[in-house]
């Protein structure tokens, strides 16, 4: 919550010194009508329950990974960082870069291993792994807390809406959710990959411009080096240690590796290699991208030492309104917005894949597929609309979505890690992951809640994620001694042992239909990345500054666009 304070509290100043002129808000208009129109373009897919909320079990690697990597971007990224990065310089870098390892990690053992389970969501796999009692219970929570967490991240982009346009709040809550609640419904999963991608593809060009820029506006990389306060380019200082790194790449190793949503980047592609693929692609761009992201504001303290306080958290725009073009601007906020708001689309798919497939089939198991079609889109609708109702209510529910948001910050590994433990270990029963999960979230907030007011002892950033991380692994290894010991046999091991390899003999999946979704999906997210160089390229054409740079980015996005639609054309008419 206090993250969505500070987005909300420095992006507000930022609008009202009109930071946007006219023809930004046009061109910000525009790109939210390309994504809203190639949305519904996916209305042909969703056909099945794994079409829908898996994407076919097909996506292309690449596509699932750059989704993944802005499923896990926001205005934060260059508000948060963006401060941190103008006050205390390189270590906004390595902070971010500690991802980077964390995907490595992901990619090279957690994904997989999530993929060879052929589960469409991780309750799936509970239920066969831990039983249907247990996966209910896990469910319930996941559910309830990725609800909040939904409406709380719907709420602070209709903020920034409001502030930059002057519409009121709830009318600009209303409108932003009724907008991804439209594209989630019609195209499933394949919307949310495709308009992940596109943000990337904006918020890139958007920066490789901005750099050049900046560093021109400064006199450029020497310049830049020489006037750099002492300390600037340190790897860690006092407020972020070793140790705070550390405990930084373990928890993000488990929520990345085990956030619910997250985990259907790795099931939705169709071998154990490519999910491999999604997470280093995930681990690469976080090497590359945190440096490009944070130049903006690390040269924007040498042009203007003198912010304060929150004032640094305005560094990146006030660096970006300082150099670039007329309409760029527009195009940049609504791709910052637009991704922000693919936490909250991510959140509904998810949560309307649990309860479609989890919830209400084991309900009932031999409704009929067409109708459980409609139930999903169903429940896809209700989700959304209960996370515009959260979000529309954030203001008046303040405590209790505090209380919630926290509770959802310290459920990270102890609701994450042990399904997660759960993949490798024959050991670990239905019974000892649920108890772990509930021990640890006693533990963790006891810490939290209790100690700070009765002990007066409240734990540093860095020890509160590693006392998060380090209790389910000491539960886990304790209940892997005790079944050890005992020497008995598990029943819920062997239970998923049997459901898998039943599986493997009835499983005969459709390639002709993965093949001709995935080709589909490939022409509709050319057509998308061309809109976008096109765009670009008149911006470039019309604008008073910046126009080489600007036309020359939009090119060399059009260009292979275009070549790569020309060629998923061949690959549809020779199918057809």
């Amino acid at each position: 919550m206090q993250c969505i304070v500070v987005i909300i509290e420095s992006l507000a100043p930022l609008f009202k010194r009109n930071v946007m002129n006219q023809f930004d808000y046009y061109v910000a208009i525009a790109f939210a009508l390309v994504i809203l129109f190639l949305g519904l373009m996916f209305s042909r897919s969703g056909k099945s329950m794994t079409s829908f909320f898996a994407a076919g079990g097909a996506v292309p690697w690449w596509i699932s990974g750059l989704s993944l990597f802005m499923s896990f971007f926001s205005v934060g990224t260059f508000v948060v960082w963006g401060s941190i990065a103008y006050s205390d310089g390189l270590v906004a870098v390595v902070i971010q870069s500690t991802m980077a390892v964390a995907g490595i990690i992901i990619g090279c053992i957690i994904a997989p291993a999530w993929n060879k389970t052929r589960a469409l969501t991780v309750a799936d796999f509970l239920t066969h792994r831990a039983g249907k009692s247990v996966q209910k219970i896990y469910s319930s929570a996941f559910l309830f807390i990725n609800l909040f967490t939904a409406g709380a991240f719907l709420y602070p982009v209709g903020k920034i809406i409001e502030v930059s346009t002057g519409i009121p709040l709830n009318v600009a809550i209303l409108v932003l959710g009724l907008f991804v609640i439209a594209y989630t419904t019609v195209g499933g999963l394949w919307a949310v990959l495709v308009t992940d991608v596109l943000q990337f593809v904006v918020l890139t060009a958007a920066v490789l411009i901005i750099i050049p820029l900046a560093f021109g506006e400064v006199g450029g990389v020497n310049t830049f080096l020489s006037k750099l306060p002492d300390g600037f380019m340190a790897l860690q200082n006092e407020n972020y240690s070793w140790i705070f790194l550390i405990a930084f790449v373990i928890y993000n190793t488990v929520f990345i590796g085990g956030n619910w949503a997250y985990v259907q980047r790795y099931t939705s592609v169709a071998k154990p290699k490519d999910a491999k693929k999604v997470g280093l692609l995930f681990g690469g761009l976080y090497l590359v991208a945190p440096i490009i992201w944070m130049l903006p504001p690390m040269i924007y303290r040498v042009i203007n030492p003198d912010l304060s306080g929150t004032e640094a958290e305005e560094a990146y725009l006030l660096m970006s309104k300082l150099v670039v073009p007329e309409g760029l601007l527009g195009l940049i906020l609504a791709a910052m917005v637009f991704a922000t708001a693919s936490s909250v689309n991510t959140a509904i798919n998810i949560a309307a894949g649990v309860f479609t497939n989890d919830l209400f089939k084991s309900i009932k198991p031999n409704y009929p597929a067409e109708r459980l079609m409609k139930v999903a889109r169903i429940s896809t609708f209700v989700f959304g609309f209960l996370a515009i109702a959260v979000a529309l209510a954030v203001q008046s529910m303040g405590g209790i979505v505090e209380v919630v948001l926290s509770i959802a910050a310290l459920t990270g590994a102890s609701l994450y890690l042990p399904p997660i433990w759960a993949i490798f270990s024959k050991r670990q029963t239905g019974k000892s992951l649920l108890l772990t999960t509930i021990f640890s979230l006693l533990i963790n907030a006891f810490f939290k809640f209790v100690t700070p007011s009765l002990f007066d002892l409240s734990l540093s950033r860095e020890w509160e994620m590693m006392l998060g991380v380090i209790t389910p692994v000491i539960w886990l290894l304790g209940f892997e001694i005790y079944y050890y010991q005992s020497s008995n046999s598990n029943p819920d091991y062997d239970n998923y042992i049997a459901y898998q390899l039943s599986r493997e003999t009835q499983e005969t999946p459709n390639s002709e239909v993965q093949a001709s979704d995935n080709a589909y999906s490939k022409k509709i997210l050319s057509i998308g990345i061309l809109a976008i160089g096109i765009l670009l390229m008149g911006l470039g054409a019309v604008t008073d500054s910046a126009n080489a740079e600007t036309l020359g980015v939009g090119l060399i996005i059009a260009l292979p666009a275009l070549w790569f639609l020309l060629k998923t054309n061949k690959v549809i008419l020779g199918a057809k």
